[in-house]
């Protein structure tokens, strides 16, 4: 499959650098199951959803990833966690990028800024594994940036670290917000409780493999970067439910349909504790999602793949295309789009 099939011109202009004074003052590209694109605002998503629906939120809360500091040598690196492999039995031990004009070897220590210190004890491919003298998590709550993706074009701010969460955040494990939960604020998640739409939850914690290009492997292999999941039995009753009465299984975000399509992947949806690597692209055969809340992705990033297995590649970047002519803005900080499954993918 060809990254080249799933191109849109974006301009720089359209891509958000910050988000809207409001959560949900953006807008909302409606994509419905029989027809074309029509122009929204993202408060008239209940509206749009139907008494019985079920939108299921990731949960997770973005940590403050990056670092900087120092080598023995006293050479700069700059650190980017992917995550925490076992935040119980190791809470001290990460996988991480790291920056540097010469890579570390096994045994060096790292001198890392608010006194954090760390030494590197292995390499898996391109990452470094590293041993922190105190659990990772805490240590970059207290000295870590937010680490905004690369196309937002500036450093992170105090700001950030609120307004890169979403209102439901909960399970710290982050490196990238599920953006599309961004939108939501109290009154949206009030006025769908009013509206008869259930709420159910994952968590899974979004990696920074999430903003590298397509390597030739994973296209070669159909399996991406691994990131870390919860699907509770909680959700996979509600999900159950939701069906029971005739409802529709609404995913917020990319991350959630990639969570819920994992815990499927056996033929039905169970409960799941562990790691995805799951690519959904077109052929994609989907098992529990009816409708897709996402924001507008990278061209030719497997999310733009994801988004056009479930809503058809033809009218999907048609869309993008209309989304560009009417000025919406893109991105992580940028406004959202509502689609319903279409049956033959095109």
């Amino acid at each position: 499959m060809d990254p080249a099939e799933f191109h849109v011109d974006i301009p720089a202009g359209l891509i958000a650098a910050e988000p809207l004074p409001e959560r949900s003052a953006s807008r909302l590209l409606y994509l419905p199951a029989g027809g074309g694109p029509v122009d929204r605002t993202f408060r008239d998503l209940p509206d749009l959803l139907r008494p019985g629906d079920l939108v299921v939120l990731n949960d997770t809360r973005v940590v403050p990833a990056r670092l900087y500091g120092r080598k023995e040598s006293g050479g700069r690196i700059e650190l980017l966690l992917e995550r925490v492999p076992d935040p119980a039995a190791a809470p001290d031990v990460a996988l991480v990028q790291l920056r540097s004009s010469h890579a570390p070897r096994p045994g060096q220590q790292l001198a890392l800024d608010g006194g954090i210190e760390a030494q590197v004890i292995d390499r898996q491919g391109e990452f470094f594994v590293l041993r922190f003298a105190e659990p990772v998590l805490p240590a970059l709550e207290r000295a870590g940036h937010v680490p905004l993706p690369p196309y937002i074009g500036r450093p992170d701010v105090a700001a950030d670290r609120e307004r890169y969460q979403t209102v439901f955040n909960a399970v710290p494990g982050s490196v990238a917000a599920p953006t599309a939960g961004l939108h939501f604020d109290a009154a949206v998640l009030a006025a769908l409780a009013e509206r008869g739409v259930e709420r159910a939850s994952v968590t899974l914690h979004v990696g920074a493999g999430t903003f590298a290009p397509l390597r030739p492997h994973q296209l070669k292999t159909g399996r991406l970067h691994a990131e870390r999941l919860l699907v509770p039995p909680a959700t996979c009753a509600a999900v159950a439910a939701c069906r029971a009465r005739g409802g529709r299984v609404v995913a917020v975000g990319t991350t959630v349909m990639r969570s819920l399509e994992s815990a499927a992947a056996g033929g039905e949806l169970r409960p799941f504790h562990g790691e995805t690597d799951l690519f959904i692209r077109p052929g994609f055969d989907f098992r529990v999602v009816d409708v897709l809340l996402t924001n507008f992705h990278l061209s030719g990033s497997s999310l733009l793949m994801l988004v056009c297995a479930f809503a058809g590649r033809e009218r999907m970047l048609g869309a993008y295309r209309h989304a560009v002519a009417q000025g919406y803005r893109f991105f992580s900080y940028g406004d959202a789009s509502l689609l319903e499954r279409h049956a033959d993918g095109n």
